[in-house]
């Protein structure tokens, strides 16, 4: 695999791209990816190493070291996730103890660890020097959704690089290659807010045009009574569990995956409990998605409705807008959207 290759697996992060590739050439101890799911964050961190472990060599060898590092198999990339919902302590030490390791095949190692925005302070805090001055052959990578406030001190040991939510344009192009309808890749662009990972899952949804069209209607079938509420908050959930049929089959087959390796080579260290607690994320992400699809198509309702001449619409968008902040504390779905339309003005 060339260079060019390897970063041509980042897509839309052409600035973020530019900056790494530059930095190759020199790397400092430490660097931080903060971006959504879906925007590339592991992909770039990936091509990263790639570059930085084929440093200083030619030909078929580096082309080894950037394939592996593409594919996340090279031995000098270490790939650090927390096994359940947090990065802990205990996972800081062996992190520090990973980190005081020789390369096995490049002359750098490079650590990365993912979800570091789940570190729990004491973790970040107790891997604050490591990180702040690792072995001359170490460079690390964090890769974070955002940097909460007890991070501040580690993330300014670290030469920040935002990977944004992906533009539309750069999600269509990428669909369209894998063979999806530019027509349908434009909508499923619009709903996948950003991310190439949802916006793949849903291209094998066939249902997200009931899903969207149900959220559209809320605003004519609300009439202030709690029945008629209840009626589409259950409509709603329903759809979404219809949506979730996709990612549900392949965790599935992720399961009968594990079941054979376990077979085959026994249960301990199998990860059984990493692969279910990140089956566990990624069913929360997509719901989280999904009811921030479905509040944004309704905000959009609104906006239309205030251009037609409802004064009270575009409160309502204020409203929804709130909505959408308190998923952050994952609270219950139903009672969530209950209280939200018994709120809202119909369309009447």
């Amino acid at each position: 695999m060339t260079d060019e290759e390897l970063w041509a697996t980042v897509v839309g992060q052409a600035e973020a791209v530019g900056f790494l590739r530059s930095a190759v050439a020199s790397p400092v101890h430490a660097y931080l990816f903060v971006g959504p799911p879906g925007a590339g964050r592991a992909t770039a961190a990936r091509a990263f190493a790639g570059s930085i472990l084929a440093r200083g060599t030619e030909g078929d060898d580096a082309d080894r070291h950037r394939r592996l590092a593409g594919a996340g198999r090279h031995p000098d990339l270490v790939w650090v996730s927390p096994p359940g919902r947090a990065l802990l302590v205990a996972d800081a030490e062996g992190i520090t103890v990973e980190s005081s390791r020789s390369p096995i095949e490049a002359d750098r190692k490079v650590m990365v660890i993912d979800r570091f925005d789940t570190a729990e302070p004491e973790c970040a805090a107790s891997l604050l020097k490591t990180i702040e001055e690792p072995p001359v052959t170490v460079v690390f990578v964090l890769l974070a959704e955002e940097v909460p406030a007890e991070h501040i001190t580690i993330a300014s040991r670290c030469v920040r690089v935002d990977l944004p939510p992906l533009a539309d344009e750069a999600v269509v192009a990428v669909l369209v290659a894998d063979g999806v309808d530019p027509e349908r890749a434009a909508h499923l662009a619009v709903a996948s807010a950003g991310s190439l990972d949802r916006a793949r899952l849903l291209a094998d949804d066939p249902t997200l045009q009931d899903r969207r069209d149900a959220w559209w209607s809320v605003p004519d079938r609300i009439d202030g009574t709690g029945a008629a509420v209840a009626v589409l908050v259950e409509e709603l959930r329903s759809l979404i569990d219809d949506g979730q049929r996709s990612l549900t089959t392949r965790h599935e087959l992720e399961a009968v995956d594990m079941a054979e390796q376990e077979k085959a080579f026994g249960t301990r260290g199998s990860g059984r409990r990493q692969l279910e607690e990140r089956q566990r994320r990624e069913v929360r992400r997509f719901r989280d998605d999904e009811f921030r699809f479905g509040l944004a198509t309704l905000a959009r309702r609104y906006r239309d409705l205030a251009v037609g001449g409802r004064s009270s619409a575009m409160d309502a968008t204020a409203r929804i807008t709130r909505v959408g902040g308190e998923l952050v504390r994952n609270p219950n779905e139903a009672l969530l959207l209950q209280a939200l339309f018994l709120d809202l003005p119909g369309s009447a």
